[in-house]
């Protein structure tokens, strides 16, 4: 399954006229098993958390530096969900609503939020850090892929993602 949305997600990508950079490596589900194997990479590395609010019932991925901290208390004051309502949202709904389990939540499983239920909140330094690429896992935790910060961007608007940028320094 995952290699056939990791081929549709490059389809996107190569009709939007985006190049990327991809390595294939074993599975990982931590930053910490991850960077071992992208230690030569130009760029920055994310990490990726699919969240829900427990009040309003909405769900949000955040991608971030893989080195910060997300204080998901800050974040939902900042999201203006209010303070302890930010909760880690549960394999099956990621599965239904990204199609990607548990250790391949990525940015750019957007291209399968059809009913665009998930709001995109991104770190604002993967955009303006001055990183010559961004790098996510393709649908798989068995690969890690670099795009440059506009073609991410451009991506994820044609996906019908307009990020939410927030500071997570």
């Amino acid at each position: 399954m995952s290699g056939e949305l990791r081929e549709e997600l490059e389809k996107r990508l190569e009709a939007l006229n985006i190049r990327t950079s991809c390595m294939d490596h074993p599975p990982v589900f931590t930053v910490e098993e991850m960077m071992p194997h992208l230690q030569d990479v130009d760029g920055v590395v994310t990490k990726n958390l699919f969240l829900k609010d427990k009040k309003k019932k909405r769900l949000w991925l955040v991608s971030a530096r893989h080195d910060c901290q997300v204080n998901l208390n800050d974040l939902a004051k900042k999201l203006g969900v209010g303070s302890g309502n930010l909760r880690f949202a549960d394999e099956a709904l990621m599965l239904e609503k990204l199609k990607v389990g548990q250790g391949c939540a990525t940015a750019l499983a957007v291209l399968f939020d059809k009913d665009q239920s998930v709001t995109l909140v991104l770190d604002r330094d993967l955009l303006e850090g001055g990183h010559h690429m961004v790098y996510f896992h393709p649908m798989t935790n068995a690969a890690t892929m670099g795009l440059r910060p506009d073609d991410l961007l451009r991506f994820l608007k044609d996906a019908g993602h307009e990020p939410v940028l927030e500071n997570f320094e």
